[in-house]
């Protein structure tokens, strides 16, 4: 049997008079595996990452990392949290550091490792999403594609055992989409990461998950393979038939270089 890393029990989280943004959602999360989220617009698909780690509280429910509850954590959050990284639809970066600099902060400064390694690391990362160029300059010079690289490497450089992308693509064009994509899922891989991510694009989901996971109203509403999400469980998740939907799929002729985005 596969190791559960992951476990969600009967999550629930509220924001204004008590409406359920996610209600009584449960599931786990096995060791390698790389699962998309799908769904509507204000179906709780980032709400459920940031409870995930912990940027949000949850009202009810049970989160257990490694079969270990951390829902109700104070003390060692920060603990947890390097276990989980994340990357940003908005990026995040800190524009008043380098691109090295914001990939050598949390491993020197929370993790307290060594400055010549972790040094190494970062540029050896840099490198391998082609902006070793790039590490002394600031994230204002750099377009989105490669904003977003140096997210996917900053969340890396943590050394996690999970790693959450909410809507990695969002902004980018569908080259540089492909690109972000054929990283994050090569660095994943690589690593022997566990993966979740928030997508828009069902066919970019289909491609590039191990499981898909369809979120409406703030419940699950479909847990399967690529392969079993049909027209018919598209309409369950959003309310319509897929013909009204932009699938998002991109043809290989579409795929740049690293260097162009």
């Amino acid at each position: 049997m596969a190791e559960k890393i992951l476990q969600v029990e009967h999550l629930k989280k509220s924001y204004v008079n008590n409406v359920p943004i996610l209600d009584d959602v449960s599931f786990s999360l096995q060791k390698g595996e790389v699962v998309v989220i799908v769904g509507p617009s204000g179906c709780g698909k980032s709400t459920f990452l940031r409870c995930i780690n912990r940027l949000e509280e949850i009202d009810t429910g049970v989160l257990k990392l490694n079969g270990v509850s951390y829902e109700k954590e104070k003390k060692n959050i920060s603990k947890v949290r390097e276990k989980i990284g994340m990357v940003f639809q908005s990026y995040d970066l800190f524009p008043n550091m380098t691109i090295l600099n914001n990939l050598l902060l949390a491993p020197m400064k929370v993790q307290k490792r060594n400055k010549e390694e972790v040094k190494k690391e970062a540029e050896q990362l840099l490198d391998r999403v082609g902006l070793l160029d790039k590490k002394d300059n600031y994230p204002r010079q750099l377009s989105g594609g490669q904003k977003q690289r140096v997210g996917i490497a900053r969340a890396i450089m943590q050394r996690p055992k999970i790693m959450l992308a909410d809507e990695p693509i969002a902004s980018l064009d569908p080259s540089s989409a492909k690109n972000i994509m054929d990283i994050l899922a090569g660095l994943v891989k690589e690593r022997q990461i566990t993966c979740i991510v928030n997508l828009h694009q069902l066919e970019v989901a289909k491609k590039y998950s191990t499981r898909i996971i369809g979120l409406s109203k703030g419940t699950i509403v479909f847990d399967g393979k690529p392969e079993e999400l049909t027209d018919e469980v598209v309409e369950k998740i959003y309310g319509t038939s897929s013909a009204n939907l932009i699938g998002g799929a991109e043809s290989e002729e579409q795929h740049i270089s690293y260097a162009a985005c």
